[in-house]
């Protein structure tokens, strides 16, 4: 345990360092003037200081007061050391953030005993500290084992609504990675960007209650047919409401709302512009940009080229222009999941 003493009285000094010096488990170091100390300080973790009232250049509880200021030393125990008993004095030092008080002339087994019960509280101190690091280290690998799971869960759900509709894996590992590409270009946080990667393969959630002879039909649908499968929005936030996490209510928004358009003139809710939550404005551009480009029963696929194409001319009608500009914006990162094998998507 370091112990650094402040006092300009060369005797005081010495004897109290010669009383603590008896145990070798304290690291004794002294100084004449509060500077020299202090400076000592910013550099060194002392357990405990003793500080002399008295002294010309900066007096006890101006030092403890610059002290308590310093990183780390604001739970440090500090002595003041003084011969004078004012209570106002005793109150200031308090104030101040002194721990206790030795009177001079001071009793060396008293000095002793006041600093072995300190060092013990600082011992005690250091302990409750570094179990907290490490109840800190298990929440936080906890934590991170939950969200794996999470995760986990969330790939396999959305892999096994997109085999009820004959998409690839593919379709939801890329509309996840646009999607953060997008959220990431208009600047949101890492934690929202994190969260739409997660929520956005929930996007159809509701397919699951949706008849296959619909889901997979390779003609044009009737009007009917085209009613039920516009259930799947209402199914999906059915199977997500009331959610505990941002995740899950995120998933929420953005299986209710993917099909609102900017315009007004989608199906949902009939929300238009900035009504309709960012999440599912974002979702919309890259599932339909990737619907687009792949293949299905009902339709060939697309260029890249020419489902970009599409996606600007919708620019402001089916999609916020927002969205469209981060979309263009992040352009060559998002060919990179269509034309480069290297680059891989999600395998749940």
């Amino acid at each position: 345990m370091r112990v650094c003493i402040v006092d300009d009285e060369p005797i005081s000094r010495s004897v109290i360092r010669a009383v603590l010096s008896r145990s070798e488990e304290y690291e004794v170091e002294c100084f004449s003037d509060a500077i020299s100390a202090l400076a000592r300080c910013r550099d060194v973790m002392f357990d405990l200081v003793l500080v002399d009232y008295r002294m010309p250049d900066m007096d006890g509880i101006t030092c403890i007061t610059h002290l308590r200021a310093l990183a780390d030393y604001q739970f440090i125990p500090v002595i003041m050391l003084t011969a004078d008993h004012d209570r106002e004095l005793r109150l200031s030092a308090v104030r101040s953030g002194a721990t206790d008080f030795l009177n001079k002339p001071f009793d060396p087994d008293e000095l002793r005993v006041r600093a072995q019960n300190l060092l013990s509280l600082r011992k005690a101190q250091l302990a409750l500290m570094d179990r907290a690091l490490h109840l800190d280290a298990e929440v936080r690998q906890a934590t991170r084992k939950l969200a794996e799971r999470e995760e986990e869960l969330i790939w396999r759900l959305a892999r096994a609504i997109e085999l009820r509709d004959g998409t690839t894996q593919q379709h939801i590992s890329r509309v996840a990675a646009v999607a953060e590409i997008i959220a990431r270009t208009l600047g949101q946080s890492k934690a929202f960007c994190r969260t739409i990667y997660l929520a956005a393969p929930l996007h159809d959630t509701g397919k699951i209650g949706i008849s296959d002879a619909v889901l997979n039909k390779p003609a044009a649908l009737t009007d009917d047919e085209r009613l039920e499968i516009q259930r799947h929005i209402e199914i999906g936030a059915e199977i997500l409401k009331d959610g505990d996490s941002d995740l899950i209510r995120m998933a929420y928004d953005i299986a209710l709302y993917h099909h609102e358009k900017w315009d007004g003139s989608g199906y949902g809710k009939g929300l238009a512009g900035t009504d309709i939550p960012l999440p599912a404005r974002i979702t919309a551009v890259a599932d339909v940009f990737d619907a687009l480009f792949s293949e299905r029963p009902y339709k060939e696929a697309w260029s890249f080229e020419k489902a970009y194409a599409e996606i600007l001319r919708q620019s402001g009608r089916h999609f916020d222009p927002r969205c469209v500009l981060a979309f263009t914006a992040g352009l060559t990162e998002i060919k990179k999941y269509y034309t480069d094998p290297a680059v891989t998507t999600h395998v749940a």
